[in-house]
């Protein structure tokens, strides 16, 4: 028997019906580049249509949150991905940076009602990063399969 909004592999969703958002921080492109890639293969294999996707970039992930406000102004998604990479430095900003779009994210979700993948990593090092931004560890990913499994849940 198969669940519905399932298809057989009950790791994909079918979401081919669901609009889906991506905000994604061009700080460490070359890992968020990762996480995009992660997340878009993650949707194509749920059978989201691309022309029901849209990725919108922001400069840093502290933008992120704000990022995610106007997409879910528009009223036209019923899920979105957050995707950044915020690298601990010399000091605690790092920690200040993640707390901050942490809570954004989530507040910006309850708010609007609607889920919101959370593909922020938050490591020590680049290779942390690198590491969680490939294969079948890629964060994106499953970030992006969390999403649509509560905007499923939703609807």
């Amino acid at each position: 028997m198969q669940r519905k909004g399932y298809h057989r592999d009950r790791k994909f969703p079918d979401a081919s019906h669901i609009k889906v958002g991506i905000v994604c921080s061009a700080y460490h492109a070359d890992i968020t580049g990762r996480l995009l890639r992660g997340a878009k293969e993650a949707l194509a294999r749920c059978g989201v249509k691309k022309g029901n996707i849209r990725v919108a970039e922001v400069p840093g992930s502290f933008e992120i949150p704000f990022g995610c406000r106007i997409l879910l102004e528009e009223k036209r998604y019923d899920a979105l991905v957050a995707l950044g990479c915020i690298v601990k430095g010399e000091t605690n900003h790092d920690e200040y940076i993640a707390a901050a779009v942490a809570h954004g994210i989530m507040d910006i979700s309850l708010r609007y009602g609607i889920p919101i993948g959370f593909g922020v990593l938050t490591v020590f090092n680049l290779a942390q990063a690198k590491a969680r931004a490939t294969g079948d560890a890629n964060k994106g990913k499953e970030a992006a399969l969390a999403a649509v499994r509560m905007a499923i849940l939703k609807i």
